[in-house]
């Protein structure tokens, strides 16, 4: 998807904190989980340091930092111990803290594991090329587990940069119809296909350059079940017209055995064979 920038609206982490962490890398993640895991120690350790003497067995930030640690983690060890009032009492508040902290981390831990992705591959490039003698615009696609997919449903959508009668610039929607639009059960490679005719925007010379003048962009959506997973998943791509390429097809990656096991060869998914000009 292109970078997009937006102006006048930052989004503070904590307008919308569930989002931002599950939308973030794994390493990320862990690290901002461990820089809160030290922030809130620290953050105990001076409370402990207000109080001379408040933690037995502390000779300085350092000690009052690796107890707070043992606390929050309910951990113990007994060398450590708090020896006044109000190191109880923080004591008490921060094994409250660390039950939450505790709970907070594992759900959203949790909820990343359990989120259901897709393994979906896009071709780098669409092709036109001729099937079963007619022009067709061919995209594919390949579901890289080894599982299958049910009621896989594709979209293609047309962005199209418009002028409106009062000088305003905007991006229409246009559908791209498609040959099959559903695959009941896709398990391997999809070659998808939008018929070049008279109702294609792609018909016609110098369409495609028309297209291109126009800032025209392509996107692909892919939905359907996931039969491990039981859950709907979904997966997007975006093309520009200088990814078309023109009298070309896709490189043959399917072979069958003769014991009739299916050989899917994805070294090749990528490769575009041109065709001979007539």
């Amino acid at each position: 998807m292109p970078r997009v920038e937006a102006r006048a609206r930052a989004l503070s982490p904590l307008e919308d904190a569930y989002h931002w962490i599950l939308t973030r890398t794994w390493p990320h993640f862990f690290a901002t989980v461990t820089v809160a895991f030290v922030l809130v120690n620290a953050l105990f350790a001076g409370v402990y340091s207000l109080e001379s003497g408040a933690i037995r067995n502390a000779d300085g930030f350092a000690d009052r930092f690796f107890f707070s640690v043992q606390t929050l983690g309910t951990i113990g060890y007994g060398v450590m111990v708090p020896a006044t009032h109000l190191a109880n009492v923080v004591v008490s508040v921060e094994s409250l803290v660390g039950l939450l902290f505790t709970a907070l981390v594992t759900g959203l831990t949790f909820a990343r594991f359990a989120r259901p992705t897709a393994r979906i591959l896009f071709s780098e490039k669409a092709v036109i090329g001729p099937r079963d003698g007619v022009p067709h615009l061919m995209f594919r696609v390949a579901n890289f587990r080894r599982n299958r997919m049910a009621e896989a449903t594709l979209h293609a959508l047309l962005l199209v940069t418009e002028k409106t009668l009062e000088g305003d610039v905007v991006g229409r929607p246009h559908s791209l119809p498609l040959v099959m639009s559903t695959n009941h059960l896709f398990s391997h490679s999809w070659t998808a296909l939008h018929r070049i005719d008279e109702k294609s925007p792609f018909f016609g010379d110098g369409a495609l350059e028309s297209l291109r003048s126009r800032g025209v962009e392509i996107y692909l959506t892919l939905t359907g079940v996931d039969e491990t997973l039981a859950q709907t998943i979904h997966a997007r791509v975006r093309y520009t017209i200088d990814d078309i390429v023109q009298n070309a097809r896709f490189a043959d990656i399917l072979r069958v055995r003769p014991d009739g096991t299916r050989v899917i060869d994805y070294e090749r998914f990528h490769d575009i064979e041109a065709l001979d000009a007539t």
